[in-house]
Order: structure tokens, then C-alpha cells, then sequence
């Protein structure tokens, strides 16, 4: 009789041929598909810093204040999901002391509401969805996944245009690692406003269409190699106000060498790029690795025991395993009886 593989040796190569087919799977299409900024956000980064701002009640600027900068990012699920892109409406206050907490935005020192609109996968800009403002450049809110060691476009929403970072090492924020990017901005025409003439140094005119400057001490951004999500922000804003065709400054609206997350929005944002970045290696390293290697393991022990098994159908002959030879068993070609005779 012919032995068949054992049900142990069977659900083995069975077992260690499908996580043989999912480790592949995991890496090349489970967790690229992964790789999508969520549409589901509601998050706020506070920056906070010293400098200076033109105070209108005491129409004139004002120094070493404490400054605030409050952002929020909501996610339009509704819109998000009609479009397929990420579309994220943005909240922007800058406040000192006197204006904090604001019950009305408008009471801010500056405020800006803007709608961005991005591709899940790479990050870049779309133009669709009642976006504001129209935004390029690589890097805003975020950058791609994968952040590699390069430079990248960041859109300065001040400026209204983009900023070549460069990349400048790693840096550790909150005892976690994150790639290094700074940039500067020098003085740059963004625009006009009807101020008085004193404002810009021309006190026999009442009002003037002064020049609206805008510069950047520096820009430091520490984003998470993973994720892309920005673990540490910091900026020098200077903006000012000179007369028509002058080169030099007349007054300063606002100007700050640094401004930069609280620690607590460090360890906020350390966390949701942790999470994230943690769940990205699990699916695309971790969990194909170990499902290669077990599948790997199984798959031999299973081939293993079909060969042992048809091993042992070999070496016992064509007769039934455990058949007895011996002559007084009761297969022996001799009888009792014949045995008798001789020995009489």
C-alpha cells in the first residue's frame, strides 16, 4: 500500500506558500496604497517667539513683545472624497499678548483663511476645489513621503512664491530624528497699501501708496523621513512698509528673528509622525520580512515531512509497515508440526 502525505505536512506548504505570496504583496502593493495623505485632519501648531509689531492703538511700532502664531488645518472629508486629492482648509492668526485668547479671528493682528489642495501620493499642488491661494512648489504643509536628502521648493504663502530648501544634515526633535531643511528670504516687493504719509517719512502728505516689503531671517523645517509630516517649524518674518521708490524701510509692521513650535506642538506632531511612520514600516518592512521568513520555514517543513514520509514507504518493503519475519510468528513458512518430526 501506498502512503499519502500527512495533513500536517499539507496545511505547512500550504500555510508557508500563501505568506510567501503576501510578503511581496505587503511591500509592492499594500503599503504604497498606504502612502495617501489623510483627508481626515484636524490639527493646530503653535509658534511662539519675541520681535516687534505695529501697534494701532498706539500708532506706532512696538519691540520685544511676545508673539503667537496659531494655526489650524481641518480636513473637507466631503470634498476630499468627491475629488480624490486632499483638501485642507487652513487657519492662520498672529497675535501678541493683548489679543490672545481672540473670540473673533478678525481681532488678530493678521489672519488668513486659506484652502489647499494637494495629491494624496505626491504631495504636489492641484488646482481645483476652490483653492486659495494658488499655491506651487513641493513642500508646504508637508512634504512627499519618503523625504529624500535634496533640496526642495516650500511655497512662502507671504512671498507668493516658492523657496529653494536645502538640506542640512538631521536633527533630533523631542529625542526623535528628522531630515533638516533651512532657507532665507531677502526683502522682497509683495504688494501696496494706502498708509499716511508719515508712515513713510512723508508728513506733508496725508495719504500714500507705500510699498509693502516682506523678508525672512530664516526658515528651518525638520519633517519626518517617512511621512513627509513636519516635526519642527521655525521662522524669522519681517515685514515692512517704504515710500514710493524708496530702497530703505520706513516702518515696521512686523519683525521676529524667530518664531518657533512650542514644545508641546514638538511632542504633538513627534507623535502623529511616530504613529504614522510606524505603521508605514510595519506594513512595508516588519510585516513582509517576518511573513517571508516564516513562510520560508513552513514551506521546507512541510516539504520536509512529505519526504519523510515517502522515505519510510520505501525502506519497509512492499509488504504492510511492521510485518514480523520472525519464525514462530505467525506469518512463519514453517509449521509447529514439521518442527516436531525432526527433532523426534
Amino acid at each position: 500500500m501506498r502512503r499519502t502525505a500527512s495533513p500536517l505536512s499539507l496545511i505547512l506548504l500550504g500555510l508557508g506558500a500563501f505568506l510567501l505570496v503576501l510578503a511581496p504583496m505587503l511591500a509592492w502593493y499594500v503599503e504604497p496604497r498606504a502612502k495617501r495623505t489623510p483627508v481626515d485632519v484636524d490639527i493646530t501648531t503653535v509658534f511662539k517667539g519675541k520681535g516687534s509689531y505695529f501697534d494701532t492703538e498706539k500708532i506706532k511700532t512696538v519691540h520685544d513683545k511676545n508673539l503667537t502664531i496659531t494655526r489650524q488645518v481641518r480636513g473637507d472629508v466631503a470634498d476630499s472624497e468627491d475629488s480624490g486629492r486632499a483638501v485642507w482648509d487652513v487657519s492662520t492668526s498672529v497675535d501678541p499678548d493683548k489679543s490672545l485668547p481672540a473670540a473673533d479671528p478678525h481681532d488678530s493682528l493678521q489672519w488668513t483663511l486659506e484652502r489647499w489642495v494637494t495629491d494624496r501620493k505626491t504631495n504636489a499642488p492641484v488646482h481645483c476645489c476652490k483653492e486659495e491661494p494658488y499655491f506651487e512648489g513641493e513642500a508646504y504643509l508637508k512634504f512627499p513621503f519618503d523625504v529624500e536628502k535634496r533640496s526642495y521648493t516650500w511655497w512662502d504663502n507671504t512671498l507668493g512664491a516658492t523657496v529653494p530648501l536645502t538640506y542640512r544634515g538631521t536633527k533630533k526633535v523631542q529625542g526623535y530624528e528628522g531630515y533638516r531643511f533651512t532657507a532665507t528670504v531677502k526683502a522682497t516687493k509683495t504688494g501696496t497699501r494706502q498708509v499716511p504719509g508719515r508712515l513713510v517719512g512723508q508728513p506733508s502728505r496725508s495719504q500714500v501708496i507705500a510699498n509693502e516689503y516682506y523678508a525672512n531671517h530664516g526658515i528651518e523645517l525638520v519633517a519626518d523621513q517617512r511621512t513627509g509630516r513636519i516635526i519642527y517649524a521655525a521662522i524669522g518674518p519681517r515685514k515692512t512698509l517704504r515710500a514710493p521708490g524708496s530702497d530703505k524701510d520706513a516702518t515696521v509692521l512686523l519683525d521676529s528673528e524667530r518664531i518657533a513650535f512650542t514644545p508641546a506642538t514638538q511632542k504633538a506632531q513627534v507623535k502623529l509622525a511616530d504613529d504614522d511612520s510606524s505603521r508605514l514600516k510595519l506594513v512595508g518592512e516588519t510585516l513582509p520580512i517576518v511573513a517571508a521568513v516564516l513562510g520560508g520555514a513552513l514551506a521546507l517543513a512541510g516539504i520536509a515531512l512529505v519526504a519523510r514520509g515517502r522515505h519510510d514507504d520505501g525502506a519497509n518493503g512492499p509488504g504492510r509497515r511492521g510485518e514480523s519475519a520472525e519464525p514462530d510468528g505467525p506469518n512463519s513458512g514453517t509449521s509447529p508440526t514439521a518442527l516436531q518430526s525432526s527433532t523426534m
